[in-house]
């Protein structure tokens, strides 16, 4: 019979453990280095207004997908724990836009009443 010495601190993969090759993290951080770059860009070229916000977000998320995905190894989790991470910040995002649009409405009839009727000077 022959054993295996392994190294202080190592051990061998267990059944449910997944090794994965080197490779795929030198693709994916190449792949952040070339999103970081872009989104660098964006700011290099004074982008302004919504296209900027919306280069800068699509980067954003692309990066965090990636780097949950991969470097987190959600990517090879069950579908349940997926949702567990994912779906709330996407409600907390929902109800952030709702939020935000109940603002501007609310700013916007405050706007017309006030200045659709200027408030006269009191004088005593």
């Amino acid at each position: 019979m022959s054993t295996k010495h392994h190294q202080a601190g190592s051990h061998p993969p267990s059944p449910g453990e997944q090794q994965h090759p080197i490779g795929v993290y030198l693709k994916i951080w190449l792949l952040l280095f070339l999103l970081s770059t872009g989104s660098y860009l964006v700011d290099f070229f004074h982008l302004q207004g919504g296209l900027r916000w919306s280069l800068v977000l699509i980067f954003m998320a692309l990066k965090a997908g990636l780097i949950i995905s991969i470097f987190m190894h959600l990517g090879w989790e069950r579908l349940s724990l997926k949702c567990l991470v994912i779906l709330p910040p996407i409600a907390i995002l929902v109800l952030i836009v709702f939020m935000a649009s109940e603002g501007r409405y609310t700013s916007d009839s405050r706007d017309n009443h006030f200045t659709a009727y200027p408030q006269q000077e009191y004088h005593p």
